[in-house]
């Protein structure tokens, strides 16, 4: 016979929530949507009529207090995050959190700590992991197919020259805000993934906007300096005019990977297609990046095609082994120390910019 799933229970209903988190759930055999914390439901925003039979509360405090929630999710802006997992951990739930981790590595340590006394799972949701372009780079490494690498870079470069779009919270200045934090802390953590950390960093943050009332830093550049001469690059532009966004450009002594086009999977779950269903995760052709090889001097280039997903290697990976690591069976795909570390690069690189030099990790 097997087991009761585990519930899960949600702390914000936002856009991450609805497009990242439910979805992953519902397809996860091992958990269960049990219920939902929304301080401010609206008629049109109601969590409770839209998911049939969920629990819904009002504050956190009522949820975690249930004896029948063995997971909490975090979902909320990243100033709340610290407060909200110590909360959940202290009441005896498994946790995950949504990327960034906490504002200051200095949290990061102290929920980690946390976890360990209570005996409690903690992850953080780095989905990027997962997008199959990366994959398809990490293929690549392990192949040696570029060789030795001498530079990569990692861009999230759209063109918004105008806050007009943009979540309010998102615009303004506060911990664990802005570029570097929001999609900056996806692209740290995949290079360290691949080449764990740097020896330096310097770094350049600002706003490329003309208008930014909130005067926040909307955009970034970090330099990720290595012991064997590689650099790795990490931009986040809002000021990028382009009809094609670079995604990656790596470069080897035996070849190079340039990828442009972002991951289809956040456009899936968007669109409602759900991870098993036909098509998920899978790239068109003509998204595909261009492989570029060296042969005794001569260059030869090919469209090179990006990884079909499997079960293990879409977003739902992230929920699949964090029920596993509840279960006994497997630890968490993001561990919590892993995103700390990240979290300490980002403070590094805010000291860089703000020291106009390079800064030893």
């Amino acid at each position: 016979m097997a087991s009761k799933p585990f519930n899960v229970g949600i702390i914000g209903y936002g856009a991450a929530t609805k497009v990242f988190h439910i979805p992953l759930i519902e397809v996860t055999p091992e958990l269960s949507l049990y219920a939902i914390v929304q301080r401010h439901p609206t008629p049109e925003n109601d969590a409770s009529k839209a998911i049939p039979g969920i629990k819904s509360y009002r504050a956190t405090e009522e949820m975690v207090k249930d004896d029948s929630v063995d997971i909490v999710v975090i979902t909320t802006t990243p100033p709340t995050h610290f407060e909200l997992a110590k909360l959940a951990l202290e009441n005896g739930k498994h946790v995950l959190v949504e990327k960034p981790f906490v504002p200051t590595s200095r949290e990061a340590d102290g929920l980690i700590a946390l976890a360990k006394h209570h005996h409690k799972l903690l992850t953080v949701y780095q989905n990027r992991r997962f997008d199959t372009d990366f994959i398809t780079i990490q293929s690549l490494l392990q192949n040696n197919t570029l060789g030795r690498i001498v530079e990569f870079e990692s861009h999230f470069d759209r063109y918004k020259p105008s806050t007009a779009t943009s979540k309010p919270w998102k615009t303004i200045i506060q911990p664990g805000g802005g570029a570097i934090y929001d999609l900056g802390s996806h692209l740290i953590d995949q290079i360290v993934v691949l080449f764990g950390l740097p020896q330096k960093i310097t770094a350049f943050l600002g706003s490329q906007r003309s208008e930014n009332p909130g005067g926040y830093d909307d955009s970034c550049t970090v330099l990720m300096h290595y012991a064997d001469g590689m650099v790795a690059t990490i931009k986040v532009a809002v000021v990028s005019p382009e009809v094609e966004q670079l995604r990656f450009w790596v470069r080897g002594e035996r070849g190079s990977y340039k990828k442009y086009h972002e991951d289809p999977q956040e456009e899936h779950l968007t669109s409602g297609t759900r991870t098993g269903d036909p098509g998920f995760g899978i790239e068109p052709e003509d998204r595909f990046g261009t492989l570029t090889t060296a042969l005794n001097s001569t260059l030869t280039s090919a469209p090179c095609p990006t990884l079909h997903p499997t079960a293990d290697t879409t977003y739902q990976a992230i929920y699949t082994q964090f029920a596993a690591a509840v279960a006994g069976k497997g630890d968490v795909a993001v561990k919590a120390e892993e995103a700390r570390d990240v979290i300490r690069l980002i403070e590094l690189a805010k000291r860089s910019s703000d020291e106009g030099k390079t800064v030893d990790v």
